[in-house]
């Protein structure tokens, strides 16, 4: 019984990882943009013209997933602390992700620093996820 809780937590901060990534992604403008431009290109291969942005809304948006983003990277933090369940490379490519999706205006001029910062955290951290997967073989 208490392996099956502790299977099913270990799921539950394994996903809030996951989501705490993908919401850090959401709040990038340049990944948004990218991904509207693909959307485009996609929609005109089967002959839809589209004029503007198609997911300009989520523009809007950037900041609340950011700092959801944030929040979900606090609690995976303090589950980590708490019972060292979590993976250490989860949480530096999260936290990378995050850096390099800071979208707020006023540290835009900034934005190179905070990409090749986020960046570099990112790199490091699916380094260290492949050296520990070569070691597990």
């Amino acid at each position: 019984m208490k392996k099956t809780n502790q299977v099913i937590q270990e799921k539950i901060v394994g996903a809030t990882g996951g989501i705490t990534g993908a919401a850090s992604i959401l709040g990038s403008w340049q990944v948004c943009h990218n991904a509207c431009l693909g959307i485009i290109a996609l929609l005109s291969l089967i002959g839809i013209t589209v004029v503007g942005m198609p997911l300009l809304f989520l523009t809007k948006l950037a900041v609340p997933f950011w700092i959801a983003a944030v929040i979900l990277l606090s609690i995976t933090v303090g589950f980590y602390l708490k019972k060292k369940c979590i993976s250490k490379n989860l949480i530096m490519l999260n936290s990378g992700l995050i850096i390099a999706g800071i979208p707020f205006q006023s540290l835009q001029k900034f934005s190179v620093f905070f990409w090749v910062t986020g960046g570099a955290l990112a790199s490091i951290a699916i380094g260290f996820f492949i050296k520990e997967r070569r070691k597990r073989k």
